[in-house]
C-alpha cells in the first residue's frame, strides 16, 4: 500500500506534460526516449515568453535523456533575416542550452513539402484558388454569424489535372503575388476555422535567405509546422494554448503524409508565459525598434532576452523563475 501511494504521490508531483511523456515512454515505439523542437521565426528577437518555451523544451529533453531540435520556421522571407537567427542562437546558449549538431530549418523540407502538396492534389483533397485573401476570408467567416457554414470557393472543383498544372505554374513564377493560392479542401461547414479550407502555399516573389530564388512559392505555416516534427521524427510537439485550436489541422495534415510504421507525432498545448503590463508580442516589438522608440532590440527597457541580458539578469534567475512559474 505505501508503495502505492508513493507513486500516487509522485505523479502528482509531475506537470501533465511530464505525465503525457512518462506515459509515452511506456510505450516500445518511443524506445524509451524522447525528441523535442523548438521552432522559433527568425522574424525578430526573442523575449521573456519564447525563455519559457526554451526551457521547457530542452527541460524536458535533458531530464528524460532525450534531445532537442532547433529548427528555425524560416517560411516568410519578407520577415526574416540572419540577424534574427543569430541572435536567437545566442539567446538559447546564453540561457545555458545547447543543440549540438541538430540544427534545422523548415527550408530544408521544401522540396518534400512541395512533393507531398502535389500527392494531396493527386487525391482531390486540394485546389488552386484564384481569389483574394480578403475575398477568401470573407468566405470562410460571417461576422454576423460565426456559427453559419463558410461559402466555398467558385473554384474548389477544378479537375486534379487542372490544379496540377496551375500548382507548377505557380512553381514557376507564372503568376504574380496574390494572384493564385493553394488552399486543402477539408470541410467549408466545420465549427474549426481552421478547417475551412485553409491555404497551404502563397505567391512570394521574395528572395530567401537560404534557398535563393529557387523558390517564388512559400508554405504557410500550419502547413510546413507539422510535417517539419514529422520529417524529424519529433516526438512530442509543445505549444502555447492558442494553437490548441490549430489542432485538428495538424493532425489532418499529417493523415495526408503518415506511412504506417514511422513516428506518429502530436501536438499538446501549454499556457503561454505573460507578464503583466509588458508588451509580449514580437510584432509589437518590432515597431518600438523601427520607429526608435527604444534603441535597438537589446535595448534594457525591452523585455527581449537580449534586453534582459543587459539588464544585468543571469541565466540561473530566468531559469529559476520559469521552473517557479511552472506548467499549466
Amino acid at each position: 500500500m505505501e508503495t502505492v501511494n508513493n507513486e500516487i504521490e509522485e505523479k502528482k508531483s509531475l506537470n501533465f506534460l511530464e505525465q503525457i511523456i512518462e506515459e509515452d515512454l511506456k510505450k516500445p515505439e518511443y524506445h524509451n526516449t524522447i525528441l523535442t523542437r523548438f521552432p522559433p521565426e527568425p522574424n525578430g528577437y526573442l523575449h521573456i515568453g519564447h525563455a519559457k518555451s526554451i526551457c521547457l523544451n530542452f527541460g524536458l529533453a535533458k531530464k528524460y535523456n532525450g534531445k532537442t531540435n532547433l529548427r528555425f520556421d524560416d517560411t516568410n522571407p519578407s520577415k526574416e533575416e540572419v540577424e534574427y537567427i543569430n541572435s536567437i542562437k545566442e539567446d538559447i546558449h546564453w540561457l545555458g542550452f545547447d543543440w549540438g549538431d541538430r540544427e534545422f530549418y523548415a527550408s530544408n523540407y521544401f522540396d518534400q513539402l512541395y512533393e507531398w502538396a502535389e500527392e494531396i492534389i493527386k487525391k482531390g483533397k486540394a485546389y488552386v484558388d484564384d481569389q483574394s485573401a480578403e475575398e477568401i476570408s470573407k468566405q470562410r467567416s460571417n461576422p454576423k454569424d460565426p456559427t453559419a457554414p463558410g461559402i466555398e470557393s467558385p473554384y474548389r472543383n477544378r479537375s486534379v489535372e487542372e490544379n496540377l498544372d496551375l500548382f507548377r505554374r505557380m512553381r514557376n513564377g507564372e503568376f504574380k503575388d496574390g494572384e493564385k493560392v493553394l488552399r486543402a479542401k477539408i470541410d467549408m461547414a466545420s465549427p474549426n476555422m481552421h478547417m475551412r479550407d485553409p491555404v497551404m502555399y502563397r505567391i512570394m516573389h521574395v528572395t530567401h535567405h537560404r534557398t535563393g530564388d529557387k523558390w517564388c512559392i512559400y508554405p504557410m505555416y500550419d502547413w510546413a509546422h507539422g510535417q517539419s516534427d514529422y520529417i524529424e521524427g519529433i516526438t512530442h510537439s509543445f505549444c502555447t494554448l492558442e494553437f490548441e485550436i490549430h489542432r485538428p489541422l495538424y493532425d489532418w495534415f499529417l493523415d495526408q503524409v503518415y506511412t504506417e510504421g514511422t513516428m506518429r507525432n502530436k501536438q499538446r498545448e501549454f499556457a503561454r508565459f505573460n507578464l503583466s503590463y509588458t508588451v509580449m508580442s514580437k510584432r509589437k516589438l518590432l515597431t518600438l525598434v523601427n520607429e526608435h522608440y527604444v534603441d535597438g532590440w537589446d535595448d534594457p527597457r525591452m523585455p527581449t532576452i537580449a534586453g534582459i541580458r543587459r539588464r544585468g539578469y543571469t541565466p540561473e534567475s530566468i531559469r529559476n523563475f520559469m521552473e517557479k512559474v511552472g506548467v499549466e
